[in-house]
């Protein structure tokens, strides 16, 4: 997951809590050799290496690209999980850049989910382009790794990978479980607020630890495929509460696309969120 991973388990039974570890890792490590585009033995390495040729996909790869459609379908655009190829170009590592233009161009030609064929299990990318699940693949796998612990275990936990995390229900005696947002202005030094989880999931998108600087303006790595460029005035931070954690991520992430118009987009879908600009 390219971030540390922790399961919380409300119990004094230290089997259990074993037990929902392991559970826990097993389906994150599941999900990371299926989904990562860093291995050459799974999916996304035969979709990206198929030169145009069609791929059939199994049912849950299948859910996850139809998941893809309809956000790249109701962002106008802005979610593409074409769009990784843009990586070739930046790079967030806190330091200053300025990417050529004409390398942006080169990468945007091969951006555009618009150009995939995907129907009946069958996908079809041109040659050159590729997919990249990283927008959805560490949300979707706290909720996978959560629905395995909830089989492990029938004490109350949180499952966070990386800050972005779900909470079984309640601890004991009706307590909350207490989380701490980052402040993206002194990232690991200080949070900006504190939340109070008892069932549900948290997600937050951010610039906080992923940024590049350009002409001394502060750019987050969530990027416009449109454009191929950071999202302009984006927020600092954004975290959305939802169900699962797929879907607070996938809003945190649109609501970042929206650039300034990130708090409306959030109140229009009526969850609660918390914006730092």
């Amino acid at each position: 997951m390219a971030s540390p991973c922790e399961v919380l388990v409300d119990t004094d039974d230290d089997a259990a809590a074993g037990a929902a570890l392991v559970a826990a890792r097993e389906e994150a490590l599941r999900i990371e050799r299926k989904f990562s585009r860093y291995r050459a033995d799974n999916i996304v390495h035969a979709i990206n290496h198929s030169e145009g040729r069609p791929v059939e996909v199994d049912e849950e790869t299948a859910g996850l690209l139809d998941y893809a459609a309809t956000c790249h379908d109701i962002s106008d655009g802005r979610f593409d999980i074409t769009s990784g190829v843009l990586r070739r170009v930046w790079t967030f590592d806190g330091g200053e850049q300025r990417p050529d233009a004409t390398a942006i161009a080169r990468a945007l030609e091969l951006v555009g989910w618009s150009r995939v064929t995907w129907r009946e299990r069958v996908l079809t990318l041109p040659a050159g382009m590729e997919i990249d699940l990283g927008g959805i693949g560490k949300e979707y796998a706290v909720d996978r790794a959560a629905a395995e612990v909830a089989k492990a275990t029938d004490a109350a936990f949180l499952a966070n990978f990386g800050g972005d995390l779900l909470a079984s229900g309640s601890r004991r005696g009706g307590r909350p479980w207490l989380v701490g947002v980052d402040d993206p202005a002194r990232t690991g030094a200080a949070q900006v607020m504190r939340i109070e989880l008892t069932r549900g999931a948290l997600a937050t998108s951010g610039d906080a630890r992923r940024y590049v600087i350009v002409d001394g303006h502060r750019l987050g790595h969530i990027l416009d495929p449109r454009t191929g460029w950071p999202v302009a005035v984006a927020p600092r931070s954004v975290t959305v509460m939802a169900a699962t954690c797929t879907e607070a991520g996938t809003l945190a992430t649109l609501a970042i696309l929206r650039g300034a118009d990130a708090a409306p987009f959030l109140e229009a879908h009526g969850v609660q969120h918390w914006v730092v600009a």
